[in-house]
């Protein structure tokens, strides 16, 4: 049927289309691996830094996360501010023996259940801040592993007078070698970070929760976390409430990781379910728009529509081989081994077409055991007292 051809037609622009796109990330990310190593100009004297690590519970490498921030290579002080909140949270004392094991290190450790809004990351992070005692403040996810310069390269970054917040980029880590892991580290790896970077050469300036660095005054003249506990997607919140200064966020010269946890199939839809409702929910275009990261669900789509014909079966072979070249690249930049990845892209792209779907109906996402709904948001202006702002999402990852 001519109908059948013509989508198919269309299917597979889409997917020569997501090929290109592909190339020029896996481009991107390894020309900013090559400039990684460089030494960044830093501001002398260096200044003083607290950073602020809110936990919850214990979690697939979480000491060789910690530890990776005890162990920076920064001759100014720097402090480390832990908040948990329940008393018998096992983390604590994984924080305590890192906490012997660095004497050296000046660390706080805040205990305090008090709850300030829905999103129980922020309400930790308010219940921290009166231990940190530097106006530089460095927010970090408890799952991110992190380099011997990563505060070097922060602290550079934030240094020109444009810049109010500095984020980075980051990568997946799996904490093992199960299925679910691999295909979280086939998403993240293999689309969001070259995304990422592609959209940031384009000039578009997004918050990643996995590092967000400013000061304190910066910090205070946006409304303090007390704007963002209302918002599940704090990251985003908080960008746009920057940017509503005028000011730049920044991307510091280092990449960092995260550690992927996720043991089962059903972990691994759950965390990106959420992650999709919640990006859908503030920029539905933008979200839609992403389905050309997806090529050889489309270009495999062409095979479905086009069953009898020889050319659809040629174009998505060629296509996988075209997609695991640039995978391939993007490992070899991240020094990453496994070929396994590569074999794993056709079902990975068809995995998150079924996530976008899913993505597209209901608001209710889940995390760390407490459940939130996300709905569209206008972005927030800082003149808006924090208790009026609406419950909604950010954005991120």
């Amino acid at each position: 049927m001519a109908l059948f051809h013509d989508l198919a037609l269309a299917c597979d622009v889409l997917g020569i289309a997501g090929c290109v796109q592909g190339a020029l990330g896996a481009v991107l990310v390894t020309c900013f691996r090559a400039h990684e190593r460089q030494q960044p100009v830093t501001p002398s004297p260096l200044p003083p830094v607290t950073i602020l690590k809110p936990l919850h519970g214990d979690e697939p490498l979480l000491e060789e996360a910690l530890e990776s921030f005890f162990t920076q290579d920064y001759p100014a002080a720097f402090q480390i501010v832990f908040g948990v909140q329940r008393a018998n949270d096992p983390a604590i004392a994984l924080v305590e023996q890192l906490r012997a094991r660095h004497p050296a290190i000046e660390t706080s450790l805040v205990v305090n259940g008090a709850q300030h809004g829905d999103n129980r990351k922020v309400g930790n992070l308010i219940n921290m801040l009166p231990q940190a005692q530097h106006e530089i403040l460095i927010i970090s996810d408890s799952d991110i592993h992190v380099g011997p310069d990563y505060l070097r390269q922060v602290v550079a970054a934030l240094v020109p007078a444009n810049v109010g917040l500095v984020t980075t980029i980051y990568a997946g880590l799996p904490a093992s070698n199960l299925l679910p892991r691999l295909f979280s580290a086939c998403q993240i790896n293999h689309n969001f970070l070259p995304g990422v970077l592609l959209s940031r050469y384009l000039g578009r300036q997004d918050c990643l929760g996995a590092t967000m660095a400013l000061s304190r005054t910066t910090l205070e003249r946006v409304g303090g976390f007390e704007a963002l506990v209302s918002h599940v997607a704090d990251d985003a919140v908080l960008g746009h409430l920057i940017r509503a200064e005028g000011k730049d966020i920044a991307i510091a010269g280092c990449m960092t990781w995260t550690t992927i946890a996720e043991a089962t199939f059903s972990e691994l839809l759950s965390h990106e379910l959420r992650w999709g409702r919640t990006v859908r929910a503030l920029a539905p275009a933008g979200y839609m728009a992403s389905c050309i990261q997806l090529p050889l669900f489309w270009l495999s789509l062409t095979v479905l529509l086009q069953p009898h014909v020889e050319w659809p079966v040629m174009v998505f072979l060629w296509g996988w081989v075209f997609r695991a070249l640039c995978a391939f690249t993007v490992d070899r930049a991240l020094g990453l081994r496994s070929l396994l990845p590569l074999l794993l892209l056709p079902f990975r792209d068809w995995l998150s077409a079924g996530i976008m779907v899913g993505s597209m109906t209901g608001s209710r996402v889940a995390w760390r055991g407490h459940t939130m709904h996300v709905s569209a948001h206008p972005v927030v202006a800082s003149s808006v007292p924090p208790n009026r702002t609406p419950l909604s999402p950010g954005d991120n990852q």
